[in-house]
């Protein structure tokens, strides 16, 4: 039993592991534009192999806890004015479509700008979609304008509209590096309006983080000094049987 113990110890200890790894990554990204915070959803496992004769049934169930799910908190940050041209945030449940290596990815980030070839593409160098495509311009213009429907155009004229998709269920999304989500089933945004000028700040809230932070501290080093305490327990009464026999 005092094996048990220590087993359902480590798997709440691996648990808060991967909570503070969340937690962390939270934090680290305070301040990046778009980003959406996470949670982690747990689930108690019962697992019945505990087996002794003193238990009233044969199988005793053993609650474990398990990490289950991350949950992406789509909640929307602060609305910051810049007056640039090329910074876009989205009011609504939209995403921008940019292009990478792999394939199409999703983003709130709205900070673009203009490539050395003249393509709209986001910090990373990755094009950003319109409907027609990666969105092109030349040399010569200028005067940069995104409607409210993403509609784009320059000094020369209409250029496209941005394509912004919008997802039946976000938590289908899987988060990638970058700022970027890939999956999921994207569909034409119907309650998303692009805002020029602007960029939506991170939605971490840093003190509830932080305080996050400390309770999980705090659970692990609670959780291990119990650990230890049945290690001790063990070890008293391996020595005890060994002196009863002796």
């Amino acid at each position: 039993m005092i094996g048990n113990a220590q087993l359902i110890s480590l798997s709440r200890q691996i648990a808060l592991q991967r909570q503070m790894d969340v937690v962390a990554n939270n934090m680290a990204n305070i301040n990046t534009t778009g980003f959406k915070a996470e949670n982690l959803l747990f689930e108690e496992y019962i697992m019945p192999v505990a087996r002794d004769q003193d238990f009233p049934t044969i199988n005793q169930p053993l609650s474990y806890v398990q990490d289950w799910a991350t949950m992406h908190d789509m909640s929307g940050g602060a609305m910051v004015q810049t007056g640039n041209e090329l910074d876009v945030a989205l009011n609504g449940d939209g995403f921008f479509a940019v292009q990478t290596g792999g394939g199409e990815r999703w983003t709130k980030s709205g900070s673009f700008q203009i490539s050395n070839s003249g393509t709209l593409v986001d910090l990373n160098g990755n094009p950003v979609l319109g409907e027609g495509g990666p969105i092109q311009f030349g040399p010569e213009e200028s005067g940069i304008e995104i409607a409210a429907d993403g509609s784009v155009s320059s000094s020369t004229g209409p250029k496209d509209r941005l394509r912004l998709v919008e997802f039946a269920n976000v938590q289908d999304l899987t988060r990638e590096g970058s700022n970027l989500y890939a999956g999921g089933t994207p569909v034409a945004a119907t309650n998303t309006s692009a805002m020029q000028g602007f960029v939506e700040r991170s939605n971490v809230s840093g003190v509830s983080e932080m305080a996050e932070m400390i309770r999980v501290t705090r659970s692990y080093e609670s959780i291990a000094s119990l650990t230890q305490k049945q290690d001790e327990l063990r070890r008293s009464a391996i020595q005890r049987l060994g002196d009863a026999n002796a």
